[in-house]
């Protein structure tokens, strides 16, 4: 089974998008902040991560820089999921690595598709 990692300071929106992974097969991991999930990362590399923006400890963005640069790191698939949805932030995460952005509110056919699109289904 396929892992995901949910990072998101908000338990709703972590829960919510455990119910919509698991419905589409994913077994999942979840992290309130980038530093969390950062070590979630270094213990087992996930096949996937969902990721917020705006986070405190550390924010998506420079989770997913490190991330990136951690062995094994360049592998997940990394779908941004927030409501930042300027041009500027869209083309900062996927220059730092992000495979797929999201833009909340998000629903379970919209992150099935970007899933799918991404090979993952």
């Amino acid at each position: 089974m396929k892992t995901c990692l949910v990072v998101d300071d908000s338990r709703v929106i972590r829960k919510v998008a455990r119910r919509v992974l698991e419905d589409i097969g994913f077994e999942i991991a979840e992290a309130a902040d980038g530093m969390e999930a950062l070590a979630w990362c270094r213990a087992a590399m996930p096949d996937a991560v969902l990721l917020d923006w705006n986070m405190p400890v550390m924010n998506g963005i420079e989770f997913l820089r490190q991330l990136r640069n951690e062995p094994g790191g360049d592998t997940p698939t990394v779908v941004f999921c927030t409501v930042e949805n300027d041009v500027d932030h869209i083309r900062t995460a996927l220059e730092a690595g992000a495979n797929e952005y999201i833009m909340k509110p998000f629903d379970g056919e919209i992150i099935a598709a970007k899933f799918a699109e991404a090979g993952l289904l």
